[in-house]
């Protein structure tokens, strides 16, 4: 069925829907109120879409939908769905963990503080959340220190012995009956008072404690308030206070330059500062500012995490009402957008914004981001290469085959990226190209959208152009070269004379220690597999020889030394040994002589 015989069959109905290559990846996830209406706006001739669109439509290979009751709902899903996917022409932010908060579980008979990164309807308050997580830290190391609540997890609905944590002061024992329901309360009750930032009241909590022990003539325990009373001071004056009357908000600054966008986030609560969290795009060329916004949005608040009251932007996001309903059913409390003109939120935004534009700075005017501009006017690449990966192969004699990749972005190798790959496409193991073409190809259709935007292989023209080929059926292909050793040179495709990188200069070394990072990578799992088969059966690597075949080769001639040393004329003479079969074993043999000898 072609894509215009497809369209004739979407429903007028609110949806996703997916458009994916001709290898079935998705390329793109968006929600609509009439799928129908939506998806032929792509495909007209007189369609106004920009560059973006156009080079996506371009790839469209098919395309699937989803329908959904309402609107909010197909907002939802694809919120899930972009999460899940991470479709290369959507808004993609690569920071997918859970912000953590400090629940206070009211609930529980006997509450208790815990860090948590999922949120649950089940009653408790949470608090956050807090990015970075070191205040988080210190306010709970703070409140275990002046506020008697108990550290366990424990259920305590029968007596229990108290743990090394009673005898320290740090917990109240309500386990064994040590503290009333009362009293134990009244500390929660303070707890939760110090964590809303509600100063006031439990200031004035604290003095009509303290009075009222000092009137009972209990100096001691008036004593232990004041001093609580004196530390939650100088906590809040370390605090950075906003404006109590802002109440819960996020705060989000963005800023965009050649296709690079920076957003900061900052996280007021109860007109505290209690985080910020900075976020660094690339390549959102040709994506309006509003499209930009409602796609950062949604995919922030898809985590779990509570949206505030009020949402502080410069731009507003397509689809602002359902976007807000959205959030304001996640909370159960309405969630509004504010683009504040003057006053408090306003100074409050440009201070997002002018983060935002430092971050941006930074990135694109620091010792490395000249480093890679560097690289990008010597190798005369397309764009400046912020992620760098890089291809190694190894192998001695064509014995256990492998290869491996390595990957660089800002600023160091991010190890999650590495991978290995036992070469096992490739018939001749001693073919270095073919082992380069095979591991090229086949860890980035792994990688599928954390693909490097430079490639770097190790070797010459050789390799390069096996690479190169590799990449023939790579949807919009990184940039590659070669890096050649002895002298150290990079070879660049459709360039007749190499680049040499004998100068000592950032980029040279850059570029050389990420080929050798790959090289150590490939020699070390090499070297592991390589180990591991010393202790096994030389003989299983032939193909036709199984354990059967195996044992009957070690009756017959009563050692491995033995069997190197027959004739293929002996080795016929064995039960099920064939000329082809001896012939195999004897230049086997013969290899992984000589590989041993090597090593």
């Amino acid at each position: 069925m072609t894509l215009d015989e497809k369209l004739s069959t979407v429903p007028a109905a609110p949806g996703v829907y997916l458009f994916k290559d001709r290898k079935e990846k998705i390329l793109y996830v968006g929600k609509a109120k009439s799928l129908r209406q939506r998806l032929r706006s792509y495909f007209r001739k007189s369609a106004d879409l920009d560059e973006r669109k156009q080079a996506m439509v371009r790839q469209v290979a098919d395309f699937s939908w989803l329908i959904t009751d309402s609107e909010l709902e197909a907002l939802a899903l694809e919120a899930n769905l972009i999460k899940q996917h991470k479709p290369r022409f959507n808004v993609i932010l690569r920071d997918d963990k859970n912000y953590p908060y400090i629940k206070l579980t009211v609930g529980e008979e006997w509450p208790r503080l815990e860090v948590v990164r999922r949120i649950v309807h089940d009653g408790s308050l949470y608090f956050g959340p807090f990015v970075p997580a070191g205040a988080m830290w210190e306010m709970l190391a703070f409140i275990r220190r002046h506020f008697n609540i108990r550290p366990c997890r424990y259920r305590l609905d029968r007596p229990m012995r108290p743990c090394i944590e009673s005898e320290m002061g740090r917990c109240p024992a309500p386990c064994d009956g040590r503290i009333s329901k009362e009293e134990y309360m009244k500390n929660v009750s303070e707890v939760r008072l110090f964590l809303e930032g509600q100063k006031t009241g439990l200031v004035r909590e604290l003095e009509t404690r303290m009075q009222k022990l000092s009137e009972a003539m209990l100096y001691e325990q008036a004593a232990v308030v004041r001093d609580k009373l004196d530390a939650v001071r100088r906590a809040w004056d370390k605090q950075k206070v906003i404006s109590p009357e802002l109440g819960d908000m996020d705060i989000i600054g963005c800023i965009c330059q050649d296709g690079t966008c920076a957003f900061q986030v900052f996280f007021i609560r109860k007109g505290l500062m209690i985080g910020n969290k900075d976020f660094y795009l690339k390549k959102m060329e040709g994506i309006a500012p509003e499209e930009l916004t409602r796609g950062f949005l949604e995919i922030f608040y898809s985590k779990e995490l509570i949206p505030p009251d009020e949402i502080l932007l410069r731009t507003h996001p397509l689809d602002e009402d359902e976007l807000s309903e959205w959030l304001s059913g996640r909370k159960r409390k309405k969630t509004r957008f504010i683009y504040p003109q003057r006053g408090k939120k306003r100074e409050l935004l440009e201070m997002a914004e002018k983060n935002a534009a430092e971050l941006l700075r930074v990135r694109r005017s620091g010792p490395e981001h000249k480093t890679l501009e560097e690289i990008k006017e010597r190798l005369s690449l397309k764009r400046v290469p912020e992620s760098i990966g890089a291809f190694d192969v190894s192998t001695i004699q064509g014995a256990y085959p492998v290869g491996a990749f390595v990957c660089w972005a800002e600023g160091g190798f991010r190890k999650e990226f590495y991978r290995h790959v036992k070469i096992r496409e490739t018939e001749d193991k001693s073919d270095d190209y073919a082992m380069m073409a095979e591991t090229v190809r086949r860890v980035l259709t792994d990688l599928a959208e954390e693909r490097p935007e430079l490639i770097v292989i190790d070797g010459g023209r050789g390799q390069l152009e096996a690479a190169r080929a590799a990449l023939e059926n790579i949807e919009d292909p990184p940039e590659i070269i070669a890096l050649a050793k002895d002298p150290d040179r990079v070879f660049i495709p459709d360039y007749p004379i190499p680049v040499d990188l004998e100068d000592g200069r950032p980029s040279s070394l850059l570029l050389k220690r990420i080929r050798d990072e790959v090289h150590r990578f490939a020699i070390t799992f090499h070297k592991k597999l390589r180990g591991k088969g010393l202790l096994e059966s030389p003989l299983l690597q032939i193909k036709g020889i199984g354990n059967k075949k195996r044992l009957e080769l070690l009756r017959h001639f009563g050692s491995i030394e033995a069997l190197r040393a027959a004739s293929e004329e002996e080795l016929v003479q064995v039960k099920g040994i064939d000329r082809g079969l001896a012939h195999a074993i004897k230049e086997f043999l013969k290899k992984e002589n000589s590989a041993r000898m090597e090593a």
